[in-house]
């Protein structure tokens, strides 16, 4: 076996890109300016605003959001597909060891 070696044959060019996008994101970072801070109204609930928000009842809440109805069915949509594929794929490994145990197949 050979020990790993360090080619001869490098890319000046990908090497002067590299720096220059590492200077122009230092550059951008270094001087970028946030507004002050700001918190919510006193008394009012987040865990509130978030479920308004999730179920697109944005009139409901005190506080300003956008709706997310379509991203939250995506979501539970999805997550039902992984699911569903995790019960088959258990099914199907159930099945192929009771073969391989010498068990009658079904």
């Amino acid at each position: 076996m050979s020990r790993p070696r360090l080619t001869d044959e490098l890319n000046p060019i990908a090497g002067l890109a590299a720096v220059a996008l590492f200077g122009v994101l230092a550059a951008v970072f270094l001087t970028a300016e946030f507004g002050a801070p700001q918190g919510f109204e006193q008394g009012v609930s987040v865990m509130d605003g978030i479920g308004y928000a999730l179920f697109d009842l944005v009139d409901q809440s005190s506080l300003v959001t956008e709706g997310f109805l379509f991203a939250f069915l995506a979501v539970a949509v999805v997550l039902d597909a992984a699911l569903d594929g995790a019960l088959m794929l258990a099914r199907r490994e159930e099945d192929e060891a009771a073969i391989a145990d010498g068990g009658d197949e079904r």
